[in-house]
């Protein structure tokens, strides 16, 4: 069965999992989603950027026919990151077809993400004053994300890449969270699964501000940036036999 919005914004539990939004999030997203497409595709022109022929509408039906449709299939493929294949079954398309809407939608999301401001600052320098902005200092985690990924075909590639924690091949993130409101305020460029979560923040140097409780874990030992406290939980000892 093709999963389709209309069955999915009913059904809260599901749709949090396969997208990470809840329905009231989600229907705050087609609008800007919607303008942003248009300025890309306008309605006089086919998607390869030729003038229209024939009313929009005519010829063969589409399978992601309405915006929600659209960005169903594009927040889908961003939570779960499923092969092109698999992807298609879901959405009743070809894996080639599934590879051209994913090349279509997916610069469209980040565009409409980032016009309604809830993209995570990809600059550690400017993370303080974003945060600032939004007035939502406080209580901030640090933690590293890993994500799996192919198996690269180098064998050096193939080092690098393995993470020993994970027990797999990977790449890896940090992310810097309220801790009140879950939302990611800092993005980090994306390693190699190996890197270590410290080395990371040692090459992207993130401006807190001053005022912030940091919560992080024994991966960032020795991380001592200039905010009000640090918590990290300390590692429980083995009990003598």
């Amino acid at each position: 069965m093709v999963l389709e919005y209309d069955r999915l914004k009913k059904d809260r539990r599901r749709l949090l999992a396969l997208t990470g939004l809840t329905p009231q999030e989600f229907a705050a997203l087609p609008q800007m989603f919607s303008a942003v497409y248009a300025t890309e595709y306008p309605e006089d022109k086919t998607a390869v950027g030729r003038i229209r022929q024939r009313q929009r509408g005519g010829g063969r039906k589409g399978q992601l026919p309405t915006t929600e449709q659209k960005l169903l299939f594009s927040l889908v493929y961003q939570k779960t990151y499923p092969l092109q294949t698999v992807l298609g079954e879901l959405f009743g398309l070809s894996q080639s077809r599934a590879n051209r809407w994913i090349q279509r939608l997916l610069p469209i999301l980040q565009r409409a993400l980032d016009e309604l401001g809830v993209l995570p600052s990809r600059v550690p320098e400017e993370f303080a004053e974003q945060e600032r902005s939004r007035r939502e200092t406080g209580e901030l985690i640090i933690d590293g994300t890993d994500r799996r990924r192919q198996r690269p075909k180098n064998q050096a590639k193939q080092a690098l890449h393995y993470s020993g924690k994970q027990k797999t091949h990977s790449d890896k993130n940090v992310v810097v969270v309220n801790a009140k409101t879950k939302r990611v305020g800092y993005l980090s460029q994306t390693y190699a699964g190996k890197v270590h979560d410290k080395k990371i923040v040692d090459r992207e140097p993130i401006a807190y501000p001053p005022d912030t409780i940091l919560y992080k874990d024994t991966g960032f030992q020795g991380y001592e940036p200039p905010v009000h406290q640090t918590h990290q939980p300390k590692k429980s000892h083995a009990k003598a036999r």
